[in-house]
C-alpha cells in the first residue's frame, strides 16, 4: 500500500466534532470512546504512550549536557 491509499484509508477512518462549549467537547468525547471496541481504545491508549515515551526521551537528550569537545 503506497502512501496515497495509506492517507486515504485513513482520512476515512477520522472522527471530528467542533464544540460550542467544554461540556460539549466532554459529552461528545465520552460518547465517541465509549462507541469503541475495547481493543480500539486500548490500541489508542498504547500509541498514546509511545508517543509520550518519545517525547520524555527527546526531553532527556536535550537536557544532556553535550560531550563535544571533551
Amino acid at each position: 500500500m503506497g502512501f496515497k491509499e495509506r492517507s486515504a484509508e485513513r482520512r476515512s477512518r477520522m472522527v471530528a466534532h467542533r464544540a460550542a462549549n467544554f461540556e460539549e467537547a466532554e459529552a461528545w468525547d465520552l460518547d465517541f470512546w465509549q462507541s469503541q471496541s475495547p481493543e480500539q481504545r486500548l490500541s489508542a491508549l498504547a500509541a498514546i504512550r509511545r508517543d509520550v515515551e518519545k517525547v520524555l526521551q527527546t526531553r532527556k537528550f536535550r537536557r544532556e549536557p553535550s560531550r563535544r569537545g571533551k
